[in-house]
This record gives C-alpha cells, structure tokens and sequence, in this order.
C-alpha cells in the first residue's frame, strides 16, 4: 500500500478528479493481488507453529467445518497475540491472564454471547494445548463462560412482506442484481446456511429432473428438494446470462477480476446491503436472517416442527422449537384460555 498510494495520488494530481486516487486503489489492489504482486502486511507470531498445528487438528481430527476453523483459529491466534505483546507466556498462563484478557479486550465491545463464544474457542484451544503440554493442564478447568439460555429471545426473522420487498428490489435486468436474486432466493425459500449457498456447485442442480441437491453443514449429508420455480428461472438467468466462463464449478462468483467463488462473508454482505438499501428494521441484517423468516413463515402456513427442521438441515428437533415462540396464533389461543373460577 505505502508504494499504491503515491501512484493514486499522482493520478489525481492529473486528473484534478477527488475520486480518482480511490479507484486507482479499489481497482489496482485487485489486480495486483490476482498477479501475485500484493504484499499483506504479516503479523508473525511467536506461537505461529502451535496455531497452525491447532487449525490442522480442528480440521482433520475433530472435523469441523472450514467456517468454525477459521473463526475459533482466529480467536485463538489474537489471544496468542495478545499474551505476546502482555509478555506472557503460554506455558506460564493463570486463570487471571484468561480473565484479564476478556476484560481488556472484550471492554465496551464484546456482549454476553460474544464473551461465551470467545471463551468457548479459548476453552477449546487451551485443552488442546494442555494436551500438547504446553500449558498447564488445570487451566481449561478455570474456564467458564456466561450462561446462555436457549430460548431467552425471539428469533430475529423480518417480516415476510420486508423479504418480498428485498426480493422485489433485485427484480431488474443489472448483472449484479440478477445474481443476487437468486442468492435471495436460495436463502429465504430453502433456508440455506451462507455457507451452504457459498458452497453450491453447479452440479447439485438438476434441471432435467427439477431438483437442488443441497449438502447440510450440521447435518453432515445431502438433501435433496424440489426446484421451485422462482428459484430455477433465478438461478438459469443468472447461470446462462451473467455467470462469467470459469473453471470454478461454485455456482457464485465475484461479479469483478480475479473472478473467485463468493466466500460466506460476501453472502452476509449481499443480504445486508439490501437491508440497509430499504430501511428494514431488524435485530440482524444478514443471511441467516432469511433463514429465520423462512422457517418462521413455514410455522406461519401450518408445518410442524419436525418438518421445519427437516427443511433447514436440523439435526434435532430441539434447534427448531424456538420457532414456536413466533406463533402468534397459537399464543392467542393460551391468553384466551378461560380460567373460569379459579382465580
């Protein structure tokens, strides 16, 4: 970067144009990255070896999927940071070093279910590192994370109306918007996971036989559903129209070069772009919030609960109960309950 932007202000300098120097960057810095010229800034760790051996054995040993990985790799490589800049060391760590790091960090940022994920991924790294010996072996033990309790709040699904208003949004003939469409779509009709839409390959639709054969992350197996046809007519236009030639088999890819398949973080963007665009107020403004307004709606048309989870990829009925809660129809019913003379 400190080499770009001498050249993006030189081209503003010519060009007398304020918004020149941005597109040279948001438009070299893409390109150099394709070329392989473009040098991230590194942060090396002290501990990078055990972080990496960490990362490695979340993935092939307990076989989790690459977006927890990443995350809880993530979390654990700024708490090695954090104890490299503090001065500490791993194998000298106390339960206060743990305490003081969520304290510090977590300051005025982090809420009750950010703190239980943070220290859930400590928890987990620590016994791994108790178990590679290099770190006490009673310190994940002091490790607790606050309570959550499972059905403390409301799903945070928009209204459908507000989901018909997104999808409306994207109903034109603009490259961009005919692929996010189809990625609405994906969401909101079949309640995928972004992971699950990032990970979609071209052949997992059939079209002959009208069916999307979709591989549920938590459920760890395929599904197979019926292609509706808001669906298949979003997702031809976007295959046969917009799609650039690609060797990736994913079906989404990045709209500009280099053109890479779209990662999870780029499906939260596409649904909380639209969000924003139309003044949508909710609690969450992403992918899985579609998720939610999906199975909301499904509980809305009369399916049970199991069939919900079915839908979504639940392993248990458990994680679909929660839904439950939304149904006004049935929480009517209960104030209407006559107590007689009871009271």
């Amino acid at each position: 970067m400190a080499e770009l932007l001498p050249i993006a202000q030189a081209r503003q300098n010519l060009r007398g144009a304020a918004a020149a120097a941005r597109r040279v960057i948001d438009i070299g810095r893409p390109w150099l990255k394709f070329l392989g010229w473009w040098r991230e800034p590194t942060v090396m760790l002290s501990y990078q070896g055990q972080l990496d051996q960490y990362v490695v054995w979340m993935s092939d040993e307990r076989g989790l999927t690459p977006s927890t990985v990443e995350q809880w790799g993530r979390m654990a490589g700024r708490f090695l940071l954090w104890c490299e800049r503090s001065n500490r060391q791993l194998e000298d760590l106390k339960a206060e070093d743990i305490d003081n790091y969520i304290a510090t960090q977590g300051a005025g940022r982090w809420g009750r279910v950010s703190i239980a994920h943070v220290t859930s991924a400590l928890r987990d790294f620590v016994r791994y590192a108790a178990k590679e010996a290099w770190c006490s072996d009673r310190l994940a033990a002091s490790i607790s994370r606050p309570r959550l309790y499972q059905h403390e709040s409301l799903p945070y699904a928009p209204d459908w109306s507000d989901v018909q208003k997104m999808l409306a949004d994207v109903d034109t003939d603009r490259p961009r918007d005919i692929r996010d469409r189809a990625i609405l779509l994906l969401l909101a009709v079949y309640g995928m996971r972004r992971g699950e839409v990032a990970a979609l390959r071209l052949d997992q639709i059939d079209w002959a036989g009208r069916t999307l054969r979709l591989f549920r992350l938590k459920r760890r197996q395929a599904q197979i559903y019926p292609l509706v046809p808001s669906a298949a007519e979003a997702l031809a236009r976007y295959v046969d129209t917009v799609r650039p030639p690609s060797s990736c088999q994913e079906v989404f890819l990045r709209m500009k070069a280099p053109r890479r398949p779209l990662n999870v973080t780029s499906i939260y963007s596409i649904a909380n772009r639209r969000f924003v665009a139309l003044g949508i107020q909710a609690a969450h403004r992403g992918a899985h919030a579609l998720r939610h307004a999906c199975a909301v709606r499904l509980l809305a048309e009369g399916l049970t609960i199991k069939e919900i989870g079915d839908h979504l990829g639940h392993r248990s009925t458990a994680a679909t109960s929660v839904y439950a809660k939304v149904n006004m129809a049935v929480l009517r019913e209960v104030g209407a309950f006559d107590l007689g003379d009871v009271l």
